[in-house]
């Protein structure tokens, strides 16, 4: 060998086809682990590097993919919902093994994005986090799909939906919940978050809670005891409000999302009721803020850090052509200070007064 080492050097070192040496520094499933660590054991001898550049114009790919985030309603600057923030860290690490630079912008649903990122070959494929109101966002997904475009999204799985998608297993969460609030004695629990097909994740955790009251003998859930809420605090907060003038009797609440609970939990002190002693709070999400919150907060876990490296790693293997399925990933739940103990009278609202 002489001069630079290529590609096809550590093929004859490895005994293996030069395009399985591509797969395999691409880090392709088609390769077996055993090759695979035969053949970056002997990159690594050889000094190997791989030039980019030189890769992505022979293939026609960027080497670049594009992180897009919806922009979220937050009591700060950053408009990113706080759930996503360890996502954000897991895809980064992981784009960086796979050898990729990653772009991150934020989507807006009026922009023609997927031109911008797809038909301009700026990035090899793309990653959608957040969405909004899903049933105005099928149509873009429907779009990148006739164009080819290579994408993956954190969200519901769902049949026949446009693409792929790792999301998690929300019925099972919103199960989790209602299983953890029955075993309690609570059976007047009220649900705060859009549960309609616009949403189908919060959808499907109402559902979840739902089918666990019911599977414990009581009624399931009461719709009058459910308030639209998006994810923010301040909607979580509005929507307590709006259930306490209701005037209707409840033990428990369940929120689609810890941001929810929250903003939920300071309405609920404002007004003098204790947490859990007067009502018992379940959120969703387990973001930082719940582990901190007066009292913690009772939620429903997603592994976000699993949940990156599954986007990335779908995302490569669609950029290479390769069988890819969506993932619905479990939920898990930990119990904190805003749920326990003897259930307490009902709470009555205000109605209003």
């Amino acid at each position: 060998m002489r001069g630079r080492p290529t590609s096809l050097d550590i093929a004859y070192l490895a005994g293996v086809s030069q395009p399985t040496v591509s797969r395999a520094l691409r880090g392709s499933p088609m390769v077996s682990e055993e090759t695979r660590k035969r053949i970056l054991a002997i990159a690594e001898q050889l000094n190997y590097k791989v030039d980019k550049n030189a890769s992505g114009l022979r293939r026609q790919y960027a080497g670049t993919l594009a992180l897009l985030l919806f922009e979220d309603p937050t009591a700060d600057e950053s408009h990113i919902n706080p759930f996503f923030l360890p996502m954000l860290g897991s895809i980064t690490r992981t784009c960086a093994r796979h050898d990729r630079d990653l772009l991150v912008s934020f989507q807006q649903l009026s922009d023609d994005w997927h031109a911008e990122y797809g038909d301009s070959h700026k990035a090899d494929g793309l990653i959608l986090l957040g969405y909004g109101d899903y049933l105005a966002y099928e149509g873009k997904l429907a779009k990148l799909v006739e164009r080819g475009t290579p994408f993956v999204r954190w969200g519901a799985v769902m049949p026949e939906q446009p693409g792929v998608s790792i999301g998690c297993d929300n019925f099972g969460g919103g199960r989790l919940a209602g299983a953890h609030l029955a075993a309690l004695g609570y059976r007047r629990i009220a649900f705060l978050g859009d549960a309609s097909e616009h949403y189908p994740e919060f959808l499907d955790r109402f559902a979840g809670c739902d089918a666990a009251l019911r599977e414990a003998g009581g009624e399931g859930l009461d719709r009058a005891l459910q308030v639209d809420a998006e994810s923010a605090e301040h909607c979580g907060y509005a929507a307590a409000v709006a259930l306490l003038e209701r005037g209707l009797p409840f033990e428990a609440v369940f929120a689609a999302s810890d941001l929810i609970a929250i903003g939920a939990m300071q309405a609920f002190r404002e007004r003098g009721l204790r947490i859990p002693g007067d009502v018992a709070v379940v959120g969703f999400d387990d973001i930082p803020a719940a582990r901190i919150a007066s009292p913690t907060l009772t939620t429903v876990v997603q592994d976000t850090i699993r949940a990156g490296e599954l986007l990335v790693d779908a995302l490569v293997r669609l950029i290479a052509r390769e069988p890819v399925e969506s993932v619905r990933m479990p939920a898990s739940l930990v119990v904190r200070e805003s749920t326990g103990g003897a259930p307490a009278p009902p709470v009555h609202g205000t109605g209003g007064q």
